[in-house]
C-alpha cells in the first residue's frame, strides 16, 4: 500500500542515535522506510493494521526495526495536531527503554 503523511519535526533519543552509531547504520534510512509505509520487521500484523487507520484517522504511528546486531529501533510519529492540514508534530527515533 503507498502511503503518506507528514513527518512533523524529526528528532532521535541519544541511545538510538548510540545504537545507529554502533552498528554504522544512518537514521535516514530507517526514517525512509517509515516515511514509506515500511513499518519494520518487528511489528505485529496488527501494529501494521493500526497503523494503516493511523493514515485515515490522525493517531500515532510506530514502526519497530530490529538492527544488525538484534537491537530494536521503534520511531513514532505523533497524531494530527492540526486537522485542516494533516500536520503532525514530530517523528521520534528511539529504542524501547528511552520510552
Amino acid at each position: 500500500k503507498a502511503v503518506s503523511f507528514h513527518l512533523g519535526r524529526v528528532v532521535a533519543t541519544p541511545g538510538a542515535l548510540a545504537a545507529l552509531e554502533k552498528v554504522g547504520e544512518s537514521p535516514i534510512d530507517y526514517i525512509a522506510r517509515h516515511a514509506r509505509g515500511d513499518w519494520g520487521e518487528a511489528l505485529c500484523s496488527e501494529d501494521k493494521q493500526a497503523n494503516y487507520d493511523a493514515l485515515k484517522y490522525g493517531t500515532r504511528i510506530l514502526s519497530a526495526y530490529l538492527l544488525p546486531d538484534d537491537v530494536k529501533l521503534w520511531i513514532i510519529t505523533d497524531g494530527v495536531i492540526n486537522p485542516a492540514t494533516r500536520e503532525r508534530y514530530a517523528t521520534t527515533l528511539l529504542l524501547p527503554e528511552d520510552y
